[in-house]
C-alpha cells in the first residue's frame, strides 16, 4: 500500500498530518518487529454461528458453452434477500460449469458491472489471452468470449474475476463459480456421483442488512479481508439431508484470505481422494485437513453406522503457526443430517490414478522468490505493499522469462515472514517437493498435482514445474486476494 493511500485508509486527514508527532509515533509503531508488518499485530475477525436451518443449495449446471453476465442481483444468503454479484440473477456464485477432458469451451462474458471485469479460470491450462490476464479486461456493457480447450485431467477448477485493483472485492460481494472436468480414467472408479456427489463452496462475508460489506482497512490489507459469516453454496450456515452412505464432498475455499482446517462434529475420516488438479495416486485418510483460498479437496466421507435424527458438522477446528489473524477460532461451517438407512456397496479404491513423480535432476533451472515481506517498513519516500523478491505487480515489465516444454522448481520463501501466503501459478500444475520450517513436511493433501501451495511463516516451499507450449505471458500470485490487489504479483513470459 503506498503511502497517500495508507494514510487515507486509516483515517488519518489533513489534521493528523499537522499534528506530526502523533502521525510519526503512529507509523513508528507499524515498522516495529523487525521492520515487518508483524509489529502491526492482525487481529482474527470471529466467526458468528447461524442456526442452520437453511437447505444447502446445489448450484445448477451447465455446459461448456455457456453465457455469464456479470451483474447486481438479489440473493438470499441468510434469510432475507440482499443485494450481491452474481453471474446470474438472483443468487451468488456462478452456475457450475461441467464438461469432458478434450472439450471445446465457448464462453460468453457479458459485463453488466459499473466497472471492468474478466475471468480467470483457475486451474486451467489454456492461452494467455484466453486466462484472464489482470489488464485483459472486459469493459461496462461489453461482452467477450473465451474460447479454449479443456486439456487436463479430471479436477475440481474454479473461475472468478481477475482485473488489476478489483480481484478481491469482486470476488467477496460473488462473483466466482465451479468448473469440473471429467475424464475417462475418473469414470472407470465409480465415485459417489448424482445426489451423492456434493460440490461446496466455503466462504466467509460480512454481511449487512442490505448486502456484502467491501471495505477494507489498512490493516485488512495487511492480513486478508475475513468476513464473520460463514457461507457454503451461498448460504450463510446451511444443512443438507445424507443417507446412511458414503458421499463425495468436493471442497472449495473460496475465500478472500481465510484458512480453514476442516474436520468434521464427530471425529470421523476424511479420506482425500483429490486436490487441486484431480486425483491422487491413492487415498489419504486424516482427520483434519488445512484448507487455504484458491485450494481444493475431493474427500470422501462415509455416514454408515449413524442414526436417523443424528447430526454432525463440517467445522474449522484451531490451528497455529498462521500469524496473528488465523486459526484461533473453531466454529460450525455446516450441518449433515441423517434422514435415511441405506446399504452402500461402494468400496474405496487403492490405487486412483497413475501418477509419475517428477524428479528435481530434471528441472532445468530453480528461481527463488522471497515472499517474506520482511521489508514492508513505512518510510517518507517508501511504500507499504506486499511484494515477491521486493517487487510489485507491473504489467509493463517481464520478470520471469520461461522456455516451453522445460520443468523448473521454483522456491517460495516465507522464512522471514509474519503472514502465510498460498501461492497460485497460472497456466501450470505443479507438484510439491518440499517443505522446510513450520510444518517442515509435505501434507497429505498436497500429493499428486497442484496449481496453490500454502506457505506459512517460517516456511520455504520447493514445487517442481512442467511448463507446457502456451506462449505469451501469465501472472503468479499470492492467492490471499487482498495481498494479491495490493501487489504481490509477478508475472513470466512463457516461450
Amino acid at each position: 500500500m503506498r503511502r497517500k493511500d495508507f494514510i487515507k485508509t486509516a483515517g488519518l486527514g489533513t489534521g493528523a498530518i499537522l499534528a506530526g508527532s502523533s502521525l510519526t509515533a503512529f507509523l513508528a509503531g507499524c515498522g516495529k518487529s523487525n521492520s515487518n508488518m508483524g509489529g502491526m499485530g492482525g487481529t482474527p475477525v470471529n466467526v458468528i454461528d447461524g442456526n442452520f436451518s437453511q437447505i444447502l443449495p446445489i448450484p445448477n449446471v451447465v455446459g461448456e458453452n455457456a453465457t455469464l453476465i456479470a451483474q447486481t442481483t438479489t440473493a438470499n444468503v441468510s434469510g432475507t434477500g440482499i443485494s450481491v454479484l452474481g453471474y446470474q440473477a438472483n443468487g451468488i456464485l456462478g452456475p457450475t460449469i461441467r464438461t469432458n477432458k478434450g472439450s471445446n469451451a465457448a464462453i460468453n462474458l457479458q459485463n453488466k458491472l459499473a466497472e471492468p471485469t474478466n475471468i480467470h479460470w483457475h486451474g486451467l491450462k489454456i492461452p494467455s489471452n484466453m486466462d484472464g490476464y489482470p489488464t485483459d479486461v472486459v469493459n461496462v456493457n461489453s461482452s467477450f468470449s473465451y474460447q479454449f480447450l479443456v486439456n487436463q485431467r479430471a479436477g475440481l477448477y474454479w473461475y472468478h474475476p481477475h482485473p488489476d485493483g478489483l480481484t478481491a472485492k469482486q470476488v467477496f460481494q460473488g462473483l466466482a463459480g465451479l468448473f469440473i472436468v471429467n475424464d475417462p480414467e475418473e469414470l472407470t472408479l465409480n465415485l459417489p456421483g448424482g445426489a451423492y456427489e456434493i460440490p461446496l463452496v466455503i466462504q466467509d462475508k460480512r454481511l449487512s442488512a442490505t448486502g456484502i460489506t467491501y471495505s477494507p482497512s489498512m490493516m485488512d490489507i495487511m492480513t486478508g479481508y475475513m468476513g464473520d459469516s460463514i457461507i457454503v453454496n451461498g448460504v450463510h450456515a446451511p444443512y443438507t439431508e445424507v443417507s446412511t452412505r458414503y458421499y463425495r464432498l468436493r471442497i472449495l475455499n473460496g475465500s478472500n484470505a481465510r484458512i480453514y482446517n476442516l474436520t468434521l462434529s464427530n471425529n470421523a475420516d476424511m479420506i482425500i481422494i483429490g486436490n487441486d488438479a484431480g486425483l491422487l495416486k491413492n487415498p489419504a485418510t486424516v482427520r483434519s485437513v488445512l484448507l487455504a483460498p484458491g485450494e481444493r479437496l475431493d474427500v470422501l466421507v462415509n455416514f454408515a453406522g449413524l442414526s436417523i435424527g443424528d447430526e454432525l458438522f463440517l467445522e474449522n477446528r484451531t490451528f497455529s503457526g498462521a500469524g496473528t489473524a488465523q486459526g484461533k477460532q473453531a466454529f460450525k461451517i455446516m450441518k449433515f443430517k441423517i434422514t435415511q438407512v441405506v446399504s452402500d456397496i461402494f468400496t474405496v479404491p487403492s490405487t486412483l490414478s497413475n501418477i509419475i513423480s517428477l524428479n528435481a535432476s530434471g528441472a532445468v533451472k530453480t528461481r527463488n522468490f522471497n515472499i517474506s515481506n520482511a521489508g514492508m517498513s513505512m518510510g517518507m519516500g517508501g511504500g507499504m505493499r506486499h511484494r515477491i523478491n521486493d517487487k510489485v505487480f507491473d504489467a509493463t515489465r517481464i520478470d520471469e522469462i520461461v522456455n516451453a516444454n522445460t520443468v523448473e522448481i521454483w522456491v517460495f520463501d516465507n522464512s522471514q515472514g509474519d503472514e502465510p501466503h498460498p501461492m497460485h501459478i497460472h497456466a501450470v500444475q505443479f507438484q510439491v517437493l518440499q517443505r522446510t520450517g513450520g510444518r517442515n513436511q509435505v501434507i497429505a493433501s498436497e500429493a499428486g498435482w497442484k496449481d496453490t501451495v500454502l506457505v506459512m511463516p517460517g516456511e520455504i516451499v520447493k514445487v517442481i514445474i512442467p511448463f507446457e507450449d502456451y506462449p505469451g505471458k501469465f501472472v503468479f500470485h499470492c492467492h490471499n486476494l487482498e495481498h494479491e490487489d495490493d501487489g504481490m504479483m509477478l508475472q513470466y513470459q512463457l516461450s
